[in-house]
């Protein structure tokens, strides 16, 4: 048997697991998005391109916005605090190994789980948050931080950075040990101050490493469902409603599997470009 022949065979269970989970439900729900279908009636009728254009003359836009504000937030913030507990971390700083055990547990605690720590520590009534602001004299009144479309989208981000800047500061940490301190060192003896090294040393070698990180972390949170779901459903008034929750909504609620096709399909797209860049990237070889 040829090397080509053999290695396929070796693939098949791997394909026919891949067909069978991601390919058949992708191309069902695509063919689903060109009819009238609803999730409690039987029986569904051709509609052509009428769905897509439900979707972007009712919801797509809001939807949209509301998906790249949370996704920026819920990327810049985490990768910055990773960046920053990453750079402390990789000094001689005293107890860092336990530091770094300590920093990974909002990481490992399930998503639904923190979501409900931070459902009370944003709670109007007995809140944590309101709690030490009044107590600090910061605020006269509770402020409802998640009933509120000038707070809610911020308190999720919050809720998110706090969930994933452990793993990013993983990522980054290990990229920080691999710099060469001769680098450093020379660097150093050029006058250069701890702020140039870190834009002229540091960065450049990471920048391999962060450019994976931030990828990822735009493509999860452009399919984050749970803790938005948990934490506000989507409200209030729609202003956290993001692609994910409002494929839930109009699928299992409205019930209408056909406008939810198409705006998965149209968030798909949307995916897919970001995909693509991914792999461009990680198959340019930089170094990690």
């Amino acid at each position: 048997m040829r090397d080509r022949t053999f290695g396929l065979l070796l693939t098949l269970p791997a394909l026919a697991l891949l067909s069978a989970v991601v390919l058949y439900p992708l191309v069902g729900s695509l063919t689903t998005s060109l009819f009238d279908q609803s999730l409690v009636l039987p029986g569904r009728s051709f509609a052509g391109l009428a769905n897509f254009e439900a979707v972007l003359g009712r919801q797509f836009w809001p939807t949209l916005r509301n998906t790249l504000v949370f996704t920026v937030g819920a990327t810049a913030a985490p990768v910055a605090i990773g960046m920053a507990l990453a750079l402390a971390l990789n000094t001689r700083l005293k107890g860092r190994a336990v530091l770094r055990g300590l920093f990974l547990l909002p990481w490992v605690i399930p998503g639904v789980v923190v979501s409900f720590v931070w459902l009370w520590i944003f709670n109007a009534n007995y809140g944590l948050l309101n709690g030490l602001l009044t107590s600090m004299h910061l605020i006269d009144e509770p402020i409802v931080w998640l009933g509120s479309p000038g707070t809610a989208m911020a308190a999720v981000i919050v809720a998110k950075t706090w969930a994933s800047f452990p793993w990013i500061m993983v990522m980054l940490l290990a990229g920080l040990q691999t710099v060469p301190a001769a680098l450093h060192e020379a660097a150093a003896l050029d006058g250069a101050g701890a702020v140039n090294r870190f834009w002229h040393v540091t960065l450049p070698h990471l920048r391999g490493i962060l450019g994976i990180v931030v990828l990822l972390e735009v493509i999860w949170n452009l399919q984050h469902f749970d803790m938005i779901y948990v934490l506000t459903h989507g409200g209030p008034a729609g202003s956290t409603t993001t692609f994910a929750v409002a494929v839930y909504d109009t699928a299992f609620k409205a019930f209408d599997l056909g406008q939810a096709s198409a705006l998965g399909a149209l968030w798909l797209v949307l995916i897919l470009g970001l995909t693509v860049v991914y792999v461009r990237l990680s198959e340019r070889g930089e170094p990690t």
